[in-house]
């Protein structure tokens, strides 16, 4: 299937490892061309470098998105690279160690949801008014099976419900202009230096396969692959009557109809 993407700017957040280095290598298979952000180098330059391998241009930025100044500076540098921004993945999340309601703190709740919502929404206000000038765009928002029924942190559910929220609204706001914005939600997956390794690490192989049992009807969990394909479907032409939805992608681990 052509995605009628070739040629196309992407910005993935968090795009050095795991889900957001899944969706770029997606993007940069359909000749989509790529930049892509993390906290520190790590893996970015080795990110980048497997993205370049595929013949697509590429931008690797150092960037700190804990506030609306790193947004505009990350799309300014992604522009001044690559050009306008058609395409906006926002990767940047995690649970960050916190609990339930009241035992996380007030500090926690922003933090996680400074890290998970408010990066994504600086972006969006920044990229999507370009798209509905231009006529196009597409924004895929990653959130989680977790924001949209029970599971994991308090804060950590809050935050993601509200980019499942943040992503409809802002879909029907722009769709007359041509511009799409879904969110995507994961089950538990694993990949290196994720979250769902450390479980794994840090638990006896016997809490692992309870784990499984109880909770993924696959019979393992899941891989970075399928969420980047979503990601790339979503960004497409092909997608072009979809906006404002969730999609699960979860082997089945979710429990909700909807």
């Amino acid at each position: 299937m052509d995605l009628g993407i070739k040629g196309k700017v992407a910005l993935v957040t968090g795009g050095s490892r795991g889900l957001g280095r899944q969706s770029a290598l997606a993007l940069a298979a359909e000749g989509v061309n790529v930049a892509i952000c993390a906290r520190g180098e790590g893996t970015l330059n080795q990110t980048a470098d497997e993205l370049k391998a595929t013949g697509v241009k590429v931008g690797a930025f150092v960037a700190d998105l804990g506030d609306e100044t790193g947004a505009a500076d990350l799309v300014a540098k992604t522009e001044a690279e690559l050009g306008p921004i058609d395409i906006l993945v926002n990767n940047v999340g995690g649970s960050l160690g916190t609990s339930d309601l009241v035992n996380s703190s007030l500090a926690d709740f922003h933090m996680v949801m400074n890290a998970n919502l408010w990066s994504a929404v600086a972006l969006m206000k920044h990229v999507v008014p370009g798209m509905q000038t231009r006529g196009w765009g597409r924004v895929v928002n990653i959130s989680s099976i977790f924001g949209r029924e029970y599971g994991g942190t308090a804060p950590y559910m809050v935050a993601k419900a509200a980019m499942i929220a943040a992503s409809k609204h802002t879909g029907m706001a722009v769709a007359k202009d041509g511009v799409t914005v879904n969110s995507v939600a994961p089950g538990s997956v694993l990949h290196a230096g994720g979250s769902w390794e450390k479980f794994v690490e840090n638990n006896t192989e016997e809490a692992v396969a309870e784990f499984i049992d109880r909770n993924l009807p696959m019979g393992k969990f899941g891989w970075p692959e399928p969420i980047g394909a979503a990601v790339a479907f979503l960004s497409s032409t092909q997608a072009d009557l979809i906006t404002g939805a969730c999609l699960n992608v979860d082997g089945g681990q979710s429990h909700n109809l909807f």
